[in-house]
């Protein structure tokens, strides 16, 4: 699930305008987040970054956590939204070759995107620096980003088990979560939550292994 660094914004190309200068800001304290972690991370550094001041972060942003939880918020709406859909394309038809589609879907749960490495940055920093947070960061995200994407998970899959895809008798919550326990985690884990990609076979000896586990359970009765 490093990300690259933004070009620093010179007096030149400074953003104008609230909109533009709130997006300057949201970009600039991802990549300083990302790169020097929450508590470490500082206005200064973050301002700088953006080729504002300091003032006009704190007219955007009531503090520092205020600005990481907002723009925690954002890249996880963003990520949940596009592995949303990667979700609905794999295991909206009950007709597909469900191993074949779990397979694909795993191995696309389990990278991160490459278009949201700044967020898996921030991500890192939420695991790293978790007892230095405050814990409606930690649930805010939780709920914009990896609990949104369970629950459209466990609403496939439980569309799969009622079309006789899945065997029944397990709700919809639980096969999203022996899913994600199953398929990705161990990628996840493995790679030190996405800042050391596995190799491309290990990726897919560890997803393959998880789906099997997985239909193992939950497969239809042979």
């Amino acid at each position: 699930m490093t990300p690259s660094a933004a070009p620093r914004t010179t007096p030149e190309s400074a953003p104008t305008g609230r909109p533009g200068k709130r997006a300057a800001i949201d970009c600039a304290a991802r990549t300083v987040f990302g790169r020097e972690g929450y508590s470490r991370a500082s206005v200064d550094a973050i301002a700088a970054e953006a080729g504002v001041s300091k003032r006009t972060i704190y007219n955007h942003h009531q503090d520092k956590e205020h600005l990481f939880l907002a723009v925690v918020q954002q890249s996880s709406q963003a990520v949940a939204a596009h592995q949303e859909e990667l979700i609905d394309h794999h295991l909206g038809s009950p007709e597909a070759d469900l191993t074949a589609a779990l397979t694909t879907l795993g191995r696309a749960l389990a990278v991160p995107q490459t278009d949201f490495e700044s967020h898996f940055s921030l991500v890192r920093v939420i695991f790293a620096e978790a007892p230095h947070l405050p814990p409606h960061v930690i649930e805010s995200w939780r709920g914009t980003g990896p609990g949104r994407v369970r629950a459209r998970l466990a609403e496939r899959l439980g569309e799969l088990a009622g079309a006789g895809a899945l065997r029944g008798g397990t709700t919809p919550e639980t096969l999203a979560v022996h899913f994600t326990q199953l398929v990705t985690s161990e990628v996840y884990e493995r790679s030190l939550h996405g800042a050391l990609p596995l190799a491309a076979d290990e990726t897919n000896a560890l997803v393959e292994s998880g789906v099997a586990a997985f239909l193992a359970l939950h497969g239809p009765a042979s």
